[in-house]
């Protein structure tokens, strides 16, 4: 058997492990180079080239930036601007999609959008509009804004560096706007008349209340003289119920204490504040001879001073995916403590200690108020409409901006190459005060970078061992007969279709190889086949799996599988129709 052929098969079951999705996409990157450098595809020393390779690096740089605007307070600046937009819904997509196009241009887009979420969120519920109409396109707004320029988004990146190990020049942080630039604008407009109207209108989403309806379940059970519990710390009532129980608070005389804060043991005449149903209820009863009780202290439980009750959205690279709250050990570890989980905008009935996190889930949880968001923070979950804008501090916003303007002004005179100015700007965020060291590495999303470090040896094995040629060859065989842009719009649909299963990135690195060879083979430039795996990389409409952007959105907007699709294909159609064109205007074949 060919080394070609070997590497097929190896891709067929890598792109196997990445749809199945039961093993996380990193792992399965990681499982694909070993199996490559066993297989000899992949020279052992070689192995772990891709993790020093420039497109890497970039991402890293380009992340640790973004993370940067955030703490700089520039980016909940302009969020706070888009609150203004008023409560015509055509006008606040056209601002919000805008927005977030705009900061994806510039900083990664999976976290201009989680910085525009809570910010949609709040909108729409102070207009009475359901968060539904605005949050797809919203994330449709991110991957169109990605296409504008190098850092925009990690397809242009791997493109731009191959291209350069390939011809010794890359591609400008600017080469992609005239492509990209004309597709959001074109998608963004579409988006803002007639695309909110094309997504599910769902008012259950528009309060928390409505989804979670928390009043209804809190309630009380109150420990007798002869309870069992009497004597008992928590802990030791979980153990006897045999898993964690949804207790909390304490109330003894009047006073309401956290379950974080409860250190002692439980006495008779004491409440637990309880968020259960009835077989938990049940339960609580019968191992801790608990008893229900007749008031309701909800209402004063949610209005305790040194608690919050908040939302929060799993997202997708959150150490929650496929855990239960007992793995994680959420409230012990984290002081963050679960009252209720909905999934597609609807609340779930199961036990909370039974329930496996998957991204896109919307948290009810409570915490104390100066250490829920870092908890939240640290498990991977989003903060939504609560979240509270501040404008940060001057001079970190001043050097924050300039510090990026001048790693952009570098490297459009040609001084250094664009991982070596972006990486230089990332270390002096650091280095000036503008961005704490563990921010900078927190702002890393490493299951890209690892996805990226390992796909890049296999990636290239795809050319080495000929089979992109061989590939290449197929396509070119059906091409004959037809103009060449024929075979550049098959691979644009091609390359789209690729990445509405998997991990963009992995789509640019696997068909930039089979883009230049099908450049060799009709004797033409490369440029335009490049562009176009660029943009189709970074058009995942389709699903909700496609791009962690469509993910994010998922539980807080209520959407199914299919809803993605109703707006995600005269989008599609859109693109397609707008960036071939335009490519073969701007890079002629």
């Amino acid at each position: 058997m060919s080394e070609a052929h070997l590497v097929f098969i190896l891709l067929a079951l890598t792109l196997a492990g990445f749809v199945w999705g039961r093993v996380r996409y990193d792992v399965v990157a990681l499982l694909a180079l070993i199996a490559s450098v066993l297989l000899g595809l992949v020279p052992a020393e070689d192995a772990f080239s891709g993790f020093g390779h420039p497109a890497v690096i970039t991402v890293i740089a380009v992340l640790v930036l973004s993370r940067s605007f955030q703490h700089s307070g520039l980016v909940d600046a302009i969020a706070a601007q888009t609150l203004k937009a008023g409560g015509n819904p055509i006008v606040q997509t056209l601002v919000l999609a805008g927005a977030v196009a705009l900061l994806s241009a510039f900083m990664n887009n999976v976290g201009a959008l989680a910085l525009m979420l809570p910010v949609a969120i709040r909108m729409a519920r102070e207009n009475n509009t359901p968060p539904s109409l605005l949050l797809m396109p919203l994330a449709f707004g991110s991957l169109l804004g990605g296409l504008m320029t190098l850092i925009g988004t990690p397809p242009n990146i791997i493109v731009s560096t191959m291209r350069a190990d390939r011809t010794g020049e890359a591609f400008g942080m600017f080469s992609f706007l005239p492509v990209g630039g004309v597709v959001m604008l074109a998608g963004v407009t579409f988006l803002a008349l007639l695309g909110w109207r094309l997504t599910p209108k769902r008012k259950g989403q528009a309060s928390p209340d409505e989804v979670f309806e928390t009043a209804d379940y809190l309630g009380e059970l109150e420990v007798g003289e002869d309870s069992k519990a009497v004597g008992w710390s928590l802990r030791e009532l979980d153990e006897a119920c045999k898993e964690p129980m949804p207790v909390v608070a304490v109330v003894r005389k009047e006073k309401r204490i956290p379950t974080h804060r409860f250190r002692g043991t439980l006495q008779a005449g004491d409440i637990l504040i309880v968020e259960a149903d009835p077989e938990e209820l049940k339960l609580l009863e019968s191992k801790g001879g608990l008893t229900v009780g007749k008031a309701d202290f909800s209402e004063q439980f949610s209005e305790a001073k040194d608690l919050e009750i908040a939302e929060a959205v799993v997202t997708p690279g959150s150490r929650l995916v496929s855990r239960t709250t007992g793995q994680v050990r959420l409230f012990d570890r984290h002081g963050v403590h679960l009252l209720a989980v909905a999934r597609g905008g609807s609340r779930l009935k199961q036990r909370l200690s039974k329930i496996r996190f998957q991204a896109g889930d919307v948290l009810l949880v409570q915490g104390d108020e100066s250490e829920l968001a870092e908890g939240l923070a640290e498990i991977g979950c989003l903060p939504l409409a609560r979240r509270n804008l501040s404008i940060g501090k001057p001079r970190r916003l001043i050097l924050s901006v300039a510090l990026f303007a001048a790693a952009i002004v570098v490297m459009l005179l040609g001084w250094l190459p664009a991982s070596v100015a972006l990486i230089a700007a990332a270390v002096l965020t650091v280095l000036t005060g503008v961005l704490p060291l563990r921010e900078a590495y927190a702002g890393i999303d490493w299951p890209v970078i690892v996805l990226l470090g390992a796909m890049i040896p296999v990636g290239q094995s795809l050319e080495t061992s000929g089979g992109s040629a061989m590939v290449a060859e197929l396509l070119l065989v059906f091409g004959t007969d037809w103009p060449v842009v024929v075979t550049l719009a098959l691979l644009f649909i091609i390359t789209m279709g690729l990445s509405g299963i998997i991990n963009n990135a992995a789509a640019a690195v696997l068909m930039t190889p089979i883009a230049f060879s099908l450049a060799d083979g009709f004797a033409v430039s490369a440029d335009p086949f490049l562009m176009a795996v660029a943009v189709s990389a970074s058009c995942a409409f389709l699903t909700p799996i496609g791009h962690q952007s469509n993910t994010l959105v998922m539980g807080p907007g209520g959407y199914r599988f299919g809803d993605y699709a109703i707006l995600g294909t005269p989008l599609t159609l859109l693109v397609i129709v707008v960036a071939i064109p335009m490519i073969l205007l701007v890079w002629p074949l």
